[in-house]
């Protein structure tokens, strides 16, 4: 069973979320609140494999509620998907860097919402390809904060760093081990160790992380 927490101010859309939430067998909404200091209590409490979080929220907003996850090792199993109105903007983007496992936008379908929360409670980070562009691109206007300083980097083997750029690249494990010619499994742990090596939360850190170290250079045609 996959235990959600939803936090979002606007009572409708908290409402709504749960109806479609709650009619799935193997989902069950555990609590909602409608700030984040509120939700990251409920967090705590009820320790949910998802937290469904609105970007911008009285009192304490995603972003800040995403680093407080994040910081605590009591939550590592909690995975963060942020709520937004407004598709990829600067507020996701900080978000991701916080710690949250991807994103959704408000007006998503509901077949793709249901698949979503079953992706991220995966460990599986919701970037698609398009999105991950969008990060690229954010970093074609500036240089890494602190290229080939990250710790971690000189442990990572050729082949870990090939999929950490594919996985920049916004491939899944079966493109990236049609790409580098192995077996998805293989594909997989390739990227779980990276992610351990360089203390990404998920594939979502990782990609940032890959870019913000110098580890991946955005190409800028």
């Amino acid at each position: 069973m996959i235990r959600v927490v939803l936090v979002d101010d606007q009572p409708l859309i908290r409402s709504g979320f749960r109806v479609l939430l709650d009619l799935e067998d193997d989902i069950e909404v555990v609590a909602e609140a409608g700030d984040g200091q509120e939700g990251l209590a409920l967090i705590r409490a009820h320790l949910p494999d998802i937290a469904l979080l609105d970007v911008q929220m009285p009192v304490m907003d995603g972003i800040e509620t995403t680093r407080h996850i994040a910081a605590d090792p009591a939550l590592a199993g909690v995975h963060v998907v942020i709520l937004t109105n407004y598709g990829f903007d600067e507020y996701v983007f900080d978000a991701l860097r916080a710690g949250a496992t991807g994103f959704l936008v408000k007006d998503i379908v509901p077949e793709d919402f249901l698949h979503a929360v079953r992706v991220a409670a995966r460990g599986d980070a919701l970037l698609a390809p398009s999105i991950t562009r969008k990060l690229i691109s954010r970093y074609v206007a500036q240089p890494p904060l602190d290229t080939g300083t990250r710790k971690g980097l000189e442990e990572l083997t050729n082949r870990e760093r090939e999929a950490v750029a594919l996985v920049a690249q916004g491939l899944s494990n079966d493109q990236i081990a049609d790409r580098m010619v192995i077996s998805p499994t293989t594909a997989k742990t390739h990227v779980n160790r990276a992610m351990t090596k360089l203390d990404a939360r998920d594939r979502a850190q990782l990609v940032i992380l890959a870019y913000e170290s110098g580890l991946v250079v955005p190409r800028t045609s």
